[in-house]
């Protein structure tokens, strides 16, 4: 199965390193991030196992739920869980999913055969609370993630969920973002009192709508 933009993301049932769980109800009304792993005990997963769980509280405070997946089992995954915490001095509390059968990286499309036959690539989803598939990133097995830029997607797909806006090339929260194209140029003052500065009729500014 190949998921696109906004196609509503697959349920599914599972084992984890924290239980049973049923993907739609752990997510609940939150946005979620599900990211896959080639295998357990592989150094660049480590670092950024780690590097979640380290960041907990950022998406703690984006109403974001994360949860990690390797085609290995429970128990290897809990001892796993052990070097990651001793090493990255941090303590993984959110779910990392024992996909023995392939079956959820087989949903997700994360198994790539050119790449490998039998590991999952390094795919990243973002999900939204309506469930649908906001922003997909692939990377290679050999090449970690930048969870900052995690972070900075999220706060855009964030924002733009709320206002009629996009967020420019080099984006970073707080600076100004583009007025969107289906708002009209003399309309764009009362939704966006804090004031736009036009540069083309197309390209329109204004400061970050949510900030004081």
């Amino acid at each position: 199965m190949s998921l696109r933009l906004g196609d509503t993301v697959p349920n599914f049932k599972a084992k984890t390193s924290i239980g049973d769980i049923d993907f739609y109800e752990y997510l609940g009304d939150s946005w979620g991030i599900l990211f896959s792993h080639p295998a357990d005990y592989t150094p660049v997963c480590t670092t950024e196992l780690g590097k979640t769980a380290l960041l907990k509280a950022e998406f703690d405070k984006r109403n974001t739920k994360v949860l990690a997946l390797s085609v290995d089992d429970v128990e290897s995954h809990k001892k796993w869980i052990s070097d990651i915490d001793e090493t990255q001095h941090t303590h993984v509390d959110f779910p990392i999913i024992a996909d023995e059968d392939k079956k959820v990286a087989t949903l997700f499309d994360m198994i790539h055969p050119n790449a490998s036959e039998t590991h999952t690539v390094r795919s990243l989803f973002i999900i939204g609370p309506d469930k649908k598939l906001k922003l997909f990133i692939t990377y290679p097995a050999s090449t970690g993630r930048n969870f900052n830029e995690v972070l900075r997607v999220l706060d855009s797909l964030q924002l733009s969920a709320k206002y009629p806006v996009a967020t420019p090339a080099n984006w970073n929260p707080g600076e100004d973002v583009i007025i969107g194209l289906g708002v009209s140029t003399e309309e764009a003052p009362a939704k966006f009192p804090k004031g736009i500065k036009v540069v083309k009729p197309y390209l329109r500014y204004t400061p970050q709508p949510d900030k004081d």
